[in-house]
């Protein structure tokens, strides 16, 4: 990290993240809890959701706001599309790389290590994927639970994580450019526009009409049940359709992580030097699968129906608009507001990181966001 070019390139951060993620204000709360952690000497971990694209930048705004920059633990995904000139920026702005479909003991030591001893906060998000849910937090990995702890064993000072409730709502009414989103969807499957109906109502048509797509390939049939039982049901079928066939046993029910589980297998097939071709191909289209179950994974079903809020029926379009036309970053169809809003810190016990005490602060810290949600 170079902090004096992380303050040198805040215009620029500033003015990409309005071009792209028209985010025109950013509102924060509760920053004197980071500043109180910082005064104490703690090693900090922020653990916010993770539930629209650009929210690193409005992070660093908030990282501004207090004089400090973060490091950024960050998918190696990230650094791989990205140019070597992006690559270094990035490092120096305190991002660094992990892998998530492995045992990374390198970004693990590198994490500890900025807890143990750097003065600036660490920014994990455990989610580990954008989900599009403003209002609700997708479970928590236990990766950011499992760094504090061991960082907390070994550092000769405190060791706190704070959790942060990131949101997005709208400051202009983007419903025209919703509606014309709409009408792209249902011609991209050869539907007409149906603009007479409620919004809410074309976009659960649309849903089950993609949903009733990939059952027929999948399962020989559409389905009965509501959207959430049929999207859990094509899921777990999926998954475990291919888990005794590399003989795997999962080790819990939770999806994200069957899907860690295989796509770690896979990735170890896939850089074996006598693989064939016949094998590539089918582990190819076997990381495919896997990509479908976290798309299905990703639409709670009843987000809109539950609460049909502008801003939840944005980011259903959002996700169409990326898993439908393909889009890499959803347009933006209006000026939003994002509200940053830190809660107190979590001081981490100075204990050996049982599975039991892992899943114990990943929960407290997935329902402390989860808690700063909905008061915002």
């Amino acid at each position: 990290m170079t902090p004096w070019l992380v303050r040198a390139w805040y215009p620029l951060m500033r003015r990409e993240m309005y071009r792209v993620a028209k985010i025109a204000d950013v509102e924060i709360r509760g920053l004197e809890h980071v500043q109180s952690a910082i005064d104490s000497g703690a090693g900090i971990m922020i653990t916010p959701n993770h539930s629209f694209h650009y929210d690193s930048y409005v992070l660093g705004h908030a990282a501004q706001k207090l004089g400090r920059p973060f490091h950024f633990l960050t998918a190696w995904q990230v650094f791989a599309m990205s140019t070597p000139f992006q690559q270094w920026v990035m490092q120096r702005h305190g991002c660094y790389s992990i892998d998530r479909e492995s045992a990374d003991i390198a970004a693990f030591k590198r994490s500890v290590e900025i807890l143990r001893t750097h003065s600036c906060p660490l920014a994990i998000f455990p989610e580990g994927d954008i989900y599009h849910t403003n209002d609700r937090v997708m479970p928590f990995r236990e990766g950011a639970a499992a760094i504090a702890l061991s960082a907390a064993k070994r550092a000769d000072r405190p060791i706190v994580a704070i959790p942060v409730a990131l949101r997005c709502t709208y400051i202009d009414d983007p419903t025209p450019g919703l509606l014309e989103l709409m009408s792209r969807l249902e011609a991209a499957v050869h539907w007409r526009p149906r603009p007479e109906l409620p919004l809410t109502d074309r976009i659960y048509r649309f849903a089950e009409a993609l949903l009733a797509l990939k059952e027929l390939e999948y399962l020989g049939q559409p389905q009965t049940g509501t959207v959430p039982q049929r999207t859990r049901l094509l899921a777990h079928r999926i998954l475990s359709d291919k888990e005794p066939t590399y003989g795997i046993t999962p080790k819990s029910d939770s999806i994200p992580e069957r899907v860690k589980e295989l796509r770690r297998h896979f990735i170890q097939q896939l850089e074996r030097p006598d693989l064939d071709d016949k094998s590539y191909g089918q582990l190819k289209r076997d990381m495919e699968d896997l990509f479908l179950v976290i798309q299905l994974y990703s639409y709670p079903g009843d987000y809109v129906a539950q609460h049909p809020t502008i801003e939840r029926i944005a980011e259903t379009l959002d996700k169409f608009e990326e898993d439908v036309l393909r889009v890499t970053y959803p347009q933006s169809r209006g000026r939003r507001r994002a509200t940053v809003t830190f809660g107190e810190p979590i001081p981490i016990a100075a204990e050996r990181g049982s599975r039991d005490a892992i899943a114990e602060l990943t929960t407290r810290l997935e329902q402390g966001v989860q808690v700063l949600l909905n008061s915002t």
